[in-house]
């Protein structure tokens, strides 16, 4: 697997330091725009991270904004360059739609990742065969192959999980997850197996929430918060859909998503109880 440096974080890095140099420069996008002989939208797009930008163009905008030679400017096209490089995720193709490969770039350069799932094991944690089952499911018209090279792409996810920069991993899972057998029961033994091996890893924290719990506070949606270290300090809610996903970057929304994972901690069991679980229901399928 390729190293944690991920293109799509450059991209965000670079496109958050663009939009803090113009708006320091006092110029509107339109401005900016009618002295490049750019359309509005492209200035718009570089400032959304929505597309990639030549370091040329990095230098255009450089000089509008008045910095010259020197430490900023090096840097700033640096990443403009980094940016711009193929993420290990791109070889798999249609495997990987432009929606999710996204979420991937985050995921690779992520220092903690904070998840929410009410009715499947999340991906970093699947066994290969429960994985497989799971895309037979959903992927009905999908061939053998085109399964295969989803399922390597959720290996090829995982194995950051044991580098020495691994993310924290703080999982909290509905109890249905562990009740739903995907798969054969063999299939659904194997992958409770595999997450009573993981729950001991030093970076990964697994809790359950209990159907005992009753209501909680997300009752409607799974999702993930996806943390950064330094220069990156924002955080990214994500939601996972069968064709799309959505990103909630507003302080005031990450804020309120975080509030929501602290109270599903609080609702769930303990991590020893979480376990006993566990290991209860893997028993009744063995």
């Amino acid at each position: 697997m390729a190293p944690s440096s991920s293109p799509t974080v450059r991209r965000r890095r670079l496109a958050t330091e663009l939009h803090r140099l113009r708006q320091a420069s006092k110029l509107t996008i339109e401005q900016v725009a009618e002295t490049l002989e750019w359309s509005p939208g492209k200035v718009s797009k570089i400032e959304n991270a929505r597309v990639s930008v030549m370091p040329r163009d990095v230098r255009r905008l450089l000089d509008i904004y008045g910095i010259a030679e020197g430490q900023e400017r090096e840097m700033l096209l640096t990443l403009a360059r980094e940016s711009r490089e193929r993420g290990w995720w791109q070889q798999y193709g249609e495997a990987v739609p432009e929606w999710f490969a996204t979420y991937v770039g985050l995921e690779a350069e992520a220092s903690t990742i904070s998840a929410y799932q009410a009715e499947t094991v999340p991906g970093l944690l699947q066994t290969q065969r429960y994985a497989a089952a799971l895309h037979r499911a959903a992927l009905m018209n999908a061939t053998e192959e085109e399964i295969e090279r989803h399922v390597t792409v959720r290996m090829e996810r995982q194995a950051r999980l044991k580098q020495a920069e691994a993310p924290a991993l703080w999982v909290v899972l509905n109890e249905a997850v562990l009740r739903r057998t995907i798969g054969e029961r063999a299939i659904m033994h194997g992958q409770l197996m595999k997450l009573a091996e993981v729950a001991d890893a030093p970076n990964i924290t697994l809790q359950v929430l209990p159907f005992s719990a009753g209501a909680h506070a997300s009752m409607d949606s799974a999702f993930s918060i996806v943390s950064f270290d330094p220069p990156t300090d924002s955080e990214i809610v994500y939601f996972e859909h069968p064709t799309c996903s959505l990103y909630l970057e507003k302080p005031d929304e990450v804020a309120q998503y975080r509030l929501v994972y602290e109270h599903l901690r609080a609702a769930s069991l303990s991590l020893d109880e979480s376990r006993r679980l566990l290991a209860r229901i893997a028993e009744d399928l063995a």
